[in-house]
């Protein structure tokens, strides 16, 4: 259906048409110049040492195991209420998934304090993920992560230039991963992102994306190189020009983007701070962040009432989501189930509202009179 006010708009025009036929006139469409400005770009802009570019979000956390040697038995730590690929990427490598509660219904990032009661011996590594683009607690968790020896992923994927303390997400940890899915703040259809300070964790990476080959074809056709030798079991996890090309152009309009969120949530937040019945997580957070979505968790509600107001949300032209379905409920995630009250109470009353940066005031309005018209 047509929505009134839709979730989420494309921050795309004309430049990254251009763009796209540019590289498409270049003759050389797979991974080339145009992946390289991309990662320089974007490792500038996160004050990181290495980007490394990828197909998608997926695969730079896969690497990221791979890149940490986690193997069969290891156990990380990670939190449920994320997208499923967070954890996927555990048990692509065998791992087990130990699942973190969240911290509270008003902040939904991965509890410091249920990671350092989580970790055992079997303990390999930390995956974090930055809800919404606001950061985690950082500096105790690196605090336990640095005591005990243990890495930091940074899942990353909801925040692109978001700041905690000064710092880049995804720079903080030993690995950062992003996603440019559709749906993001930088958007290229499909495509991901790993960053690292670390020099040995870039280059392997940059081996395992193209099948553990020394050397990629625009390299040789360039004439840097005839031949080639496969020294790991790599994979087909390289992105193209093309995506590339599209995802320089997100990178000019990310600051002027994030700018425009930021006031919308100024106004979310005045338009819904006096109703009662919801929690705005992170209402209290005064760091620069993405505002990659609008969350609220709607207080007792449950899940079957969430849905209903969604449906009557929908009926008056507001298109909402859910971010995200508890992975430890999903049934191939069954067996490394615990108890996890803060994260089923967010999951089952969690409720996304639209942000993107072409929203008007107008917008913003009509979306805070439906909800407070369907909570009354």
């Amino acid at each position: 259906m047509s929505y009134k006010v839709p979730l989420f708009d494309l921050n795309f025009d004309e430049k990254e048409e251009l763009a796209v036929q540019n590289v498409i006139r270049s003759k050389w469409i797979s991974t080339g110049p145009k992946c390289l400005e991309f990662e320089q770009t974007f490792a500038s802009m996160f004050r990181a040492k290495h980007a490394v570019s990828l197909s998608n979000c997926t695969v730079a956390l896969h690497l990221a195991m791979k890149l940490l040697n986690i193997q069969d038995g290891d156990e990380v730590i990670c939190p449920s209420l994320t997208f499923v690929a967070t954890v996927n990427c555990i048990r692509y490598v065998n791992a087990t998934p130990v699942f973190a509660d969240v911290t509270s219904t008003s902040d939904l990032n991965i509890d410091p304090a249920e990671i350092e009661r989580l970790i055992t011996p079997k303990t390999r590594a930390i995956i974090v993920m930055h809800y919404g683009g606001f950061p985690c607690q950082m500096d105790r968790i690196m605090e336990i992560a640095r005591k005990h020896n243990i890495p930091v992923v940074e899942d990353a994927c909801h925040g692109p230039l978001s700041e905690y303390k000064g710092q880049k997400l995804g720079t903080i940890g030993d690995i950062g991963c992003f996603s440019f899915f559709s749906n993001k703040n930088i958007s290229t259809g499909e495509g991901g992102m790993l960053i690292t300070n670390n020099d040995e964790y870039a280059a392997k990476a940059k081996l395992l994306r193209s099948h553990g080959m020394t050397t990629m074809s625009y390299q040789r056709a360039s004439g840097h190189s005839t031949e080639y030798d496969v020294v790991e079991a790599g994979f087909n996890y390289r992105m193209d020009d093309i995506h590339a090309a599209i995802g320089i152009v997100q990178l000019q309009k990310i600051q002027e983007d994030l700018e425009q969120r930021i006031l919308h949530r100024k106004q979310y937040l005045s338009l819904l701070s006096n109703n009662t019945k919801l929690i705005i997580p992170f209402a209290d957070c005064n760091e620069f962040v993405s505002n990659y979505i609008f969350p609220v968790v709607l207080k007792g509600y449950g899940k079957d009432r969430r849905n209903e107001m969604r449906t009557k949300l929908h009926e008056m032209g507001v298109q909402t989501s859910v971010h995200y379905p508890a992975v430890h409920r999903f049934s191939i995630f069954e067996r490394y189930a615990r108890p996890l009250p803060m994260t089923e109470d967010a999951t089952d009353n969690e409720l996304t509202l639209p942000m993107y940066g072409k929203l008007s005031e107008e917008d913003i309005a009509y979306v805070c009179e439906c909800v407070n018209k369907v909570i009354q």
